[in-house]
């Protein structure tokens, strides 16, 4: 486990407070890490290799190791379609596990509060759009991503029972898929946007003419940058103490057509686009309702959806060495 620390006195809500972030080290996780270092905060951040949060007793180590006054679990088995059609047993199994347990043992070992993180994939299939809390429950999830959603929607089952029963405070919000620079831009588990920004510059790079994108384009998604993600979740772990959902959202839609167009835009990509309809398109539309955010813990997206995606255009094109 390693320790991150800032030494300069203050007198705010983090200071010294001692938090356990699981999956710390992934891509929201080391904003908010970052964060909670620059607000003095002492963090732990449980690596995986040492701590498989899938083994009880690992957790029970990690929680004694830390001795954190609170916890906020980031930690997650995810990816895109593909990934979650070809491991639908890993992505329910994973993540059940990981926080049916984790929230079990912060409240054995009487942590102040517990901050889960849910998904937009608990929401049913055809939610009425913007997708509300209140909807949760009606209707099941798009087939292709089930599995996770259901595992992580049981984090909130659970919250609200232990509340209930043992006055435990735990909260849990459900983000939109998140991007930005550090993203995961793996060809076989990566989400949308870092998955089509690689195909456009490794395209670019070969002299392609053509790219084959998933699906027929008409689907939409929303999207949170990274940093306003990771800044919204601190602002719920610090104001917010109910265990009702929350979403995380920008209440921005696009298309996956007009996506696609944009980043081949930004990455100069001028050649064909080829959908496969044999591919499914996943949810039918995905757009939040972010009103209990901001009436709750005074959480609004800042980030413009055109100048995120820049930002992580020009950040993957310097990782690869691309000049700009």
């Amino acid at each position: 486990m390693t320790v991150g620390t800032s030494k300069t006195p203050a007198d705010g809500f983090w200071y010294r407070k001692r938090v356990l972030v699981t999956g710390g080290a992934g891509f929201l996780g080391r904003q908010l890490v970052n964060r909670l270092s620059d607000q003095h905060a002492e963090v732990f951040v449980g690596e995986k290799d040492t701590y498989d949060l899938t083994d009880v007793a690992n957790i029970r180590r990690a929680l004694a190791d830390s001795k954190p006054v609170m916890v906020i679990h980031l930690a997650a088995k995810v990816g895109g379609i593909g990934a979650n059609q070809a491991h639908p047993a890993e992505f329910f199994y994973d993540n059940l596990l990981m926080g049916v347990q984790l929230l079990h043992e912060s409240w054995r070992a009487g942590i102040e509060k517990f901050v889960g993180l849910g998904t937009i994939c608990c929401y049913p299939k055809l939610s009425p759009v913007p997708f509300r809390e209140e909807d949760l429950w009606n209707g099941y999830p798009e087939e292709t991503n089930a599995p996770y959603g259901l595992a992580k929607k049981m984090l909130l089952v659970q919250s609200q029972a232990y509340r209930a029963q043992y006055g435990f405070n735990s909260i849990f919000l459900m983000p939109v898929n998140l991007y930005g620079p550090g993203d995961n831009f793996d060809a076989t588990s990566s989400h949308v946007i870092p998955a089509l920004i690689r195909k456009c510059t490794e395209a670019v790079d070969r002299g392609d003419k053509e790219i084959e994108v998933w699906g027929d384009g008409t689907a939409t998604r929303e999207f949170l940058y990274v940093e306003d993600a990771a800044r919204g979740v601190l602002l719920a772990a610090e104001r917010y103490d109910r265990s009702d959902a929350v979403n995380l959202g920008s209440g921005f839609e696009i298309s996956i057509q007009d996506l696609v167009q944009h980043i081949a835009r930004l990455t100069g990509f001028t050649g064909r686009i080829r959908w496969d309809v044999s591919k499914p398109n996943g949810q039918p539309r995905r757009r939040l309702d972010t009103e209990r955010a901001s009436r709750e813990f005074g959480f609004r997206a800042t980030t413009a959806f055109a100048e995120g995606l820049q930002q992580t255009v020009a950040w993957y094109r310097q990782s690869c060495g691309i000049r700009l």
